[in-house]
């Protein structure tokens, strides 16, 4: 039974870091391709913070996923040296999280600013 735990834990985790990925690829794509438009548009200024503040959006959203995964591989090997990992991996993953989310506020926050003076 512990055998079939571990090995469908072996898939969810494949499957939910495939996830992240496709999640940070898409998202890298889109910023990518948006950028690319907004270089050749003077007045797209606007446009770009748009691009950058929904990339953020996606890499926090890749970020979360690829965390469950770790969380979920976690489970089948509970050894301190797996949890000890883990927690690193926390820990830097949050930091990430915590200035992209900061970045992303600043970004609206001045969005939100320059349409109040428009």
């Amino acid at each position: 039974m512990e055998a079939a735990f571990t090995e469908v834990t072996g898939y969810a985790v494949l499957l939910i870091d495939a996830i992240a990925l496709i999640t940070v690829v898409y998202g890298t794509i889109e910023a990518f391709v948006g950028a690319l438009g907004g270089m050749f548009i003077p007045s797209a200024s606007d446009q770009l913070r748009g691009i950058w503040l929904r990339y953020a959006r996606w890499l926090v959203a890749g970020l979360t996923f690829q965390l469950a995964a770790d969380i979920v591989e976690t489970m089948t090997r509970p050894e301190w040296d797996e949890v000890g990992r883990l927690a690193a991996i926390a820990a830097i993953r949050t930091f990430l999280n915590y200035f992209l989310e900061r970045d992303m506020s600043e970004v609206r926050e001045d969005q939100l600013n320059y349409e109040k003076k428009a």
